[in-house]
């Protein structure tokens, strides 16, 4: 990776900066002193693997590309002051890597962001600042607000460094050899990393947006206009303009986006909670929503996050009544063990020897074929 940085200025070319697995490696040997691999949870009634980035530092899996990103600035030698603009995990991540580091961070975030976000992010030590209605205008705040002091501006997800740390949700996936992962896209930082972590393992990659806040999936598709997104329960997706450099690497990495309903993401959510005993936030539930309509015997969603409002899932708990989920199907040998134990035994004979000797022969015995016993058939 170069020397240059995709976020230290808003109008950087971004064309020749590098990222790749080499660099989500070198993320994962920083990140390991200080954070620990997120378990893995199989939620049985929704048929997939679940990711529990909720249970991270910080209640995100955005800490990983924070930290990773203040590391190696250390590294070059930067040590500029960091300032982020974020709808709220970014800026709770940023805050915990300059605790721990003991460097300097400014937050920017929208005067609507949840106060569970804002008061982790005071929690920690890093200075909050609240503007605009939206991440974007938060953002453009913070990048005036760079320019003027001389601080290091940090991409929420436009960054290699911050790309190559949440590629270590994927490195860890790995393990678990899934057939398809499905990850929440916003700016598209997170499933820039994992797509650059597992796609020459042969894994695809399914990005999940909702309905009106679907910003990467048009850029994708060729319509660059930059509409305002819609008011969604998944405010931590709430992108108007995703980023320049996870665009270019979704449309080499990225299998295909599915576009969820905002009923659905609030149903899946409480689903989440009352089956699967998880808290998620809306984006961090987003994933999971997408994977009704992804087909894969070994499917893994990640749960990006957790920081809730407590008033919202009270508020959602009341409101949203899901429908009650289709009992499994039983595997064919359970079926027929249960057949067969329900069989009568005749004369001391099992059941199994029963099924045995009334099974109708399929194809006839060639002549002069000697015919075995009907006991000692193997049962199939």
């Amino acid at each position: 990776m170069d020397g240059s940085r995709a976020s230290d200025s808003p109008g950087t070319d971004v064309s020749d900066v590098a990222v790749g697995v080499a660099d989500v490696l070198a993320a994962q040997a920083r990140l390991r002193r200080y954070l620990s691999a997120t378990p893995l949870h199989h939620a049985e009634r929704f048929g997939c693997w679940l990711k529990l980035e909720n249970l991270q530092r910080t209640g995100s899996y955005k800490v990983r590309g924070a930290l990773n990103a203040l590391l190696a600035a250390r590294e070059r030698g930067d040590d500029r002051p960091v300032i982020a603009a974020s709808a709220g995990n970014h800026a709770q991540g940023l805050a915990w890597a300059a605790y721990r580091l003991g460097m300097q961070a400014i937050t920017v975030m929208p005067r609507g962001a949840p106060d569970t976000k804002i008061a982790g992010v005071a929690h920690w030590g890093a200075t909050v600042r609240l503007h605009g209605d939206s991440y974007d205008q938060a953002k453009a705040f913070a990048c005036e607000l760079a320019q003027q002091h001389g601080y290091r501006l940090l991409s929420a997800f436009d960054d290699p460094d911050v790309i190559a740390g949440q590629g270590t949700v994927g490195l860890e996936l790995a393990a678990l050899a899934p057939d398809v992962v499905l990850v929440p896209i916003g700016g598209g930082g997170l499933a820039s990393g994992v797509a650059l972590a597992l796609k020459s393992q042969g894994v695809r990659v399914v990005g999940a947006q909702v309905e009106g806040v679907d910003s990467m999936a048009r850029a994708l598709q060729g319509d660059e206009r930059l509409i305002e997104p819609a008011t969604s329960l998944a405010d931590g997706v709430r992108v108007k303009e995703p980023g320049r450099l996870t665009r270019r690497l979704l449309a080499d990495l990225l299998d295909d986006i599915v576009i969820v309903r905002e009923a659905e993401l609030r149903e899946t959510l409480v689903r989440l909670a009352l089956e699967e005993h998880v808290i998620a936030e809306g984006a961090g539930a987003l994933a999971l929503a997408a994977g009704r309509r992804v087909a894969g015997k070994r499917k893994c969603a990640v749960v990006s996050g957790g920081n809730l409002d407590a008033g919202v899932l009270a508020t959602l708990l009341s409101e949203v009544r899901p429908r009650a989920p289709r009992r499994p199907r039983r595997r064919k040998r359970e079926r027929l063990a249960t057949q067969l134990s329900q069989e009568p035994a005749i004369s001391g004979i099992s059941p199994r020897t029963i099924h045995t000797t009334m099974k109708p022969a399929i194809t006839p015995a060639p002549a002069g074929a000697t015919r075995r016993r009907p006991e000692q058939e193997v049962f199939a």
